[in-house]
């Protein structure tokens, strides 16, 4: 939908994750496009091929879309097409349930056929939607290899511990976030997400502004917001012992937007090292930046910076982390310390 287009657009750029002239709509469907070989369609119950890939090239591709055929038969795709908006790390992470599963399956075909797999790596190789992903925001790159790549390593681990019949029973018991993808372990211990409540801060923003989208950023999404301006291993660690989160998106008059972002850790060196790495963040994300506050509190600690795109507001308390970036510069920082952001929900059964 139109709005759900435009809000993602804001939230990328407003995080920097895209450059400022970037339109999400058009360039997904460019890059979808693109880049498409096979795809099964859960509605018409029918697959589809590009023919203007070879007969040998198509058959590895015939193989991963036949067992989405068949995950639509025992388990129905159908479900996986109504989910909540406002639950994509959730849905991230059952998609790589769906696409892992199908990886790993036409993995286990080339494996028995390797002459199939110089076929696909010609189709691939003759550039079919290389070009527009290789000029895609990370963000958005990474995210779209996220359930081939991590879900097939997620699915793996699953066959090596009870073959296909554990794969198929993590249709009825699903993993619930990225968390788990990353950390098969976290799954089998049913470490499920804390649930996060957001408050709505408009009025703390002024009449003008309001609330244009919420959704979950999760252990995967938080760890590409830091990436896009710190190196990988530390964005790995920083982003590990994640335990729940939440983000609110905002619109303000003449196109300003601010994000609220709570965030919920497994223990306080977690929440440390997250605040500290994404204090890095904001020196590197902000050329402009000029840090006017920093405290220590009984649990914590908050930073304020003023950039050339608002405010910055970083707090640590006790085993959670808040951002608040792109506040209004006139905004009285001192209503901040000590507020009420949200509220925590103990993680609901699947």
């Amino acid at each position: 939908p139109p709005q759900v287009n435009r809000a993602t657009n804001l939230f990328l750029k407003r995080l920097g994750l895209a450059p400022l002239n970037f339109d999400h709509r058009s360039f997904m469907l460019k890059l979808l496009t693109d880049q498409v070989v096979g795809y099964y369609d859960p509605e018409q119950r029918r697959f589809f091929i590009a023919d203007w890939v070879d007969i040998a090239g198509r058959k590895p591709v015939i193989v991963h879309e036949l067992t989405h055929s068949l995950q639509d038969q025992h388990f129905d795709l159908r479900r996986f097409e109504r989910w909540p908006k406002d639950e994509s790390d959730a849905k991230l992470a059952a998609q790589a349930l769906i696409e892992g599963d199908a990886t790993l399956v036409m993995t286990f075909y080339l494996w028995r056929n390797p002459g199939q797999i110089f076929a696909l790596l010609k189709t691939f190789g003759n550039g079919l939607g290389m070009e527009a992903i290789g000029s895609a925001p990370r963000a958005i790159a990474e995210s779209l290899k996220f359930p081939y790549i991590e879900g097939s390593a997620w699915v793996r681990e699953l066959h090596r511990r009870g073959g296909w019949e554990l794969v198929s029973r993590a249709y009825s018991d699903l993993p619930r976030s990225t968390e788990q993808i990353l950390h098969p372990e976290k799954y089998f211990a049913r470490e499920l997400p804390v649930e996060v409540k957001i408050a709505d801060v408009s009025p703390l923003l002024g009449g003008e502004w309001k609330r244009i989208a919420s959704d979950v950023c999760g252990e995967w999404g938080l760890a590409l917001i830091l990436g896009e301006f710190l190196p990988e291993d530390l964005t790995a660690r920083a982003a590990a012992g994640w335990g729940g989160d939440r983000y609110a998106l905002y619109e303000g008059p003449n196109g300003q937007t601010a994000i609220l972002i709570i965030t919920v850790w497994d223990a306080e060196p977690d929440a440390r090292e997250f605040f500290d790495a994404y204090s890095q963040r904001v020196i590197k994300r902000y050329a402009d930046n000029e840090e006017v506050i920093e405290r220590l509190t009984a649990d914590g600690a908050y930073r304020l910076w003023r950039t050339g795109e608002g405010l910055v507001w970083l707090e640590r308390r006790a085993t959670s982390v808040i951002i608040f970036e792109g506040a209004p510069r006139d905004l009285d920082w001192r209503r901040l310390p000590g507020r009420r952001w949200a509220s925590f929900q103990p993680p609901r059964a699947n």
